[in-house]
């Protein structure tokens, strides 16, 4: 006998809600699948650039079989993804166009709604579903880079917009302090820095400055590295693959910053402590991380229940990877933050007044 719970009374319509829900969520996960196979096999892009098209174009334009295009587009169309021209035409016959709205999600890497990267992060994650029960069971992890390309390349993809359009334009430029500097030729630790983005955009918005990036992922790194030559800045940026925490320097930086990473730690004090050392006497250290409540809610809102998968799934096993690990997950607060930054001598943690929906700007510090 199957016992389903401890109450004697059931409210159906609160099980037809949540049925309902598990439901559209189920409908959700195979519409995140389907990206996922419009991203990866050009199929979007496709569209975006040659279309409307029927399912035969379609399939030599991107050297597919017909008869999977025809059914992709089929669930696209009918999903309402994509739209097609004449839904009474002949099954090879209707043409399918991806609407501008659509294309800014799902095919500009440029555009700040690009989200089509969560499609390949998701799918990537659901490499290692196995590995991941495993490691509940154990109290193990899975390292970031035992995740694979499909997650580093989603994370780098995810982020590139924000900080090519608004991190230093908008936000570094709006802190009075380093943007002097950085305008004089200031230095610039970028810490975690991953597929270099973040140090890109500040060797750009600022051609003074030199940035140093360190990042122990040596794929992101080398990706790093060529992103900034193609766009002329290897003599003004470099990266280094190593350990943030063993990163040294004779001279100090007036910019140590830490963007969306130190909840992914092993040892975030350690690594705090090293960027107190990095910043010397008067630098500026700045931390980016999740924008998430002072406290636990339940339920919580969309942005949290987002964040929480994604701890569940490769910030949480990946800080778990780690030996003696801090354990912290996705969700850090800004308590737990404070903990860290006082842990690595930090005499107080500031938010800064830099307004975005996903991420939070704190300052940390010194006595």
């Amino acid at each position: 006998m199957t016992v389903i719970s401890n109450i004697t009374e059931i409210d159906e319509e609160r099980l037809e809600r949540f049925a309902g829900r598990f439901f559209e969520a189920v409908l959700g996960a195979q519409e995140v699948q389907a990206a996922y196979f419009g991203e990866h096999l050009g199929w979007y892009a496709a569209l975006g650039e040659h279309g409307p098209l029927t399912a035969p174009e379609l399939a030599t334009a991107t050297g597919t079989h017909q008869r999977y295009v025809q059914e992709w587009l089929e669930h696209q169309a009918v999903a309402g993804w994509i739209e097609v021209d004449d839904v009474t035409a002949a099954p090879l016959a209707r043409r399918y166009h991806l609407p501008a709205e659509h294309a800014a999600v799902l095919t500009d890497p440029d555009a700040l709604t690009h989200l089509a990267p969560l499609a390949r992060f998701t799918v990537g994650i659901g490499r290692h579903v196995d590995e991941l029960a495993r490691v509940y069971r154990d109290g193990g992890g899975v390292s970031w880079d035992d995740m694979g390309d499909d997650l580093r390349l989603a994370q780098a993809a995810l982020n590139r917009p924000m900080f090519l359009e608004l991190f230093a334009r908008e936000f570094v430029a709006s802190i009075p302090e380093v943007d002097a500097r950085l305008r004089a030729g200031g230095r610039v630790a970028d810490v975690g820095c991953g597929f270099g983005w973040s140090s890109i955009a500040i060797a750009e918005q600022y051609p003074a400055a030199v940035v140093d990036g360190f990042d122990p992922d040596a794929p992101s790194v080398v990706s790093a590295a060529l992103a900034a030559a193609e766009r002329g800045l290897d003599g003004r940026v470099r990266f280094h693959a190593v350990d943030a925490a063993t990163a040294a320097s004779d001279d100090s930086y007036d910019l140590v910053m830490a963007l969306e990473c130190i909840h992914d730690l092993g040892d975030p004090v350690g690594v705090l402590s090293t960027m107190r050392e990095l910043a010397g006497t008067d630098g500026f250290v700045l931390v980016m991380d999740e924008r998430v409540g002072d406290d636990f809610a339940a339920p919580g809102e969309e942005f949290e229940r987002l964040l929480y998968g994604f701890s569940l799934t490769s910030c949480l096993p990946d800080c778990m990877s780690h030996e003696h690990s801090a354990e912290t997950g996705t969700v850090m607060r800004r308590a737990t933050l404070e903990r860290y930054a006082r842990g690595a001598g930090f005499e107080s943690v500031e938010v800064l007044p830099i307004e975005h929906d996903s991420f939070r700007f704190y300052r940390l510090v010194t006595a």
